[in-house]
């Protein structure tokens, strides 16, 4: 279910250099003497404050019928961030890279032919198979009382990384997502398109709010159904054509809806929202890298946002290749993931 990260699985990422640290030199790397939930306890007495667990596979979006390439999003991550350099802007201590979903098997099992019916159902029962490891890892996370930040693979991990949070806390959950898809699509069987819409289906989700839609990327059935649930969008169009608010106004109602209630609050971001972005669904109609960081760093000041999630990262469709895809998603997760950390550096100081 869980492959801890090793140091030896680190120096294939981390150059070093005299006279410098790098982040990959300073992060809490875990114990893999002990089980998951000892490991998290350990962590957790040790100072750590937030988890990094990467979900290396492309299953979830093939199966909403989208393009592969998810899966490499994680090691696209990790070559970028644990060569950034550790120095008093960050506490590389409180950070456990804890490891990976084992999705190896389901990745193999998942090579199938999606015009065939027949296949691509059994396609969408990976996703559930994968839904159950994802959810089981990340509850594991809160329930000691850790931030995850889950990165890599499809949207279709915002369900189970929801399904964690609602039954470690008892409650519905909130949530932000920064996203040209409402990702509400029908109850067709699990994939990319609607994650968001099975939570809310089994009473997980309370408060939701899109930010950045599009307003021709999402069907009219699929935009009835998040109406009937309650969910609210700030659209792309909105925002940057008719320009009937700025960004900040944007965030703002996005803020004030997802801070209803007392439920805690998710952080999702599929990548696709940010112009030029490697991802299953390329875009030169987005947002950009920093209108992305104020999104997830002002959500990450909220004291009830319990985690991030960033998602859709498909290295290899950039239009010069695969590693000009890893460098530039490498950067951009990395970013994302800082500002994430930075929210609740100054979330602590506020409060």
């Amino acid at each position: 279910m869980l492959n801890f990260f090793t140091r030896e699985q680190l120096n294939q990422y981390c150059s070093t250099r005299d006279g410098e640290q790098r982040l990959g030199q300073a992060l809490s790397l875990p114990d893999t003497k002990l089980n998951l939930v000892e490991q998290l306890a350990q962590s957790k007495a040790a100072g750590c404050r937030f988890v990094l667990l990467g979900v290396p596979e492309d299953i979830g979006p093939r199966a909403n019928l989208g393009q592969g390439g998810a899966d490499k999003g994680w090691s696209a991550f990790l070559s970028k961030f644990v060569n950034l350099q550790s120095n008093h802007f960050i506490a590389a201590g409180q950070i456990l890279l804890l490891g990976e979903i084992h999705c190896a098997d389901l990745q193999q099992q998942a090579t199938v032919d999606i015009q065939q019916p027949q296949q691509l159902s059994q396609l969408r029962q990976c996703v559930d198979t994968l839904d159950n490891r994802v959810a089981a890892v990340v509850q594991a996370i809160f329930a000691a009382g850790l931030l995850p930040v889950v990165i890599g693979g499809g949207h279709n991990n915002s369900y189970p990384i929801i399904k964690a949070l609602s039954q470690a806390s008892g409650q519905q959950v909130n949530c932000a997502n920064l996203d040209p898809h409402s990702d509400f699509r029908p109850l067709e069987g699990r994939h990319s398109g609607n994650g968001f819409s099975y939570a809310w289906h089994e009473g997980m989700l309370k408060h939701y709010f899109v930010l950045g839609l599009h307003e021709l990327k999402n069907s009219a059935a699929t935009l009835a159904q998040l109406q009937q649930a309650g969910g609210e969008f700030c659209s792309y169009q909105r925002i940057f054509v008719r320009q009937e608010l700025n960004y900040q106004q944007a965030l703002d109602l996005c803020i004030d809806n997802v801070v209803q209630g007392s439920g805690d609050i998710g952080i999702e971001v599929d990548t696709d929202s940010i112009s030029l972005m490697p991802v299953s669904a390329f875009t030169n109609c987005g947002i950009s890298v920093q209108a992305a960081e104020q999104f997830v760093y002002q959500l990450a000041k909220l004291p009830r946002s319990r985690y991030l999630h960033l998602a859709e990262a498909a290295p290899a469709q950039h239009p010069a290749g695969l590693a000009a895809g890893v460098n530039e998603a490498g950067q951009v997760l990395s970013a994302l993931v800082l500002a994430f950390i930075q929210g609740k550096k100054d979330q602590a100081i506020a409060i």
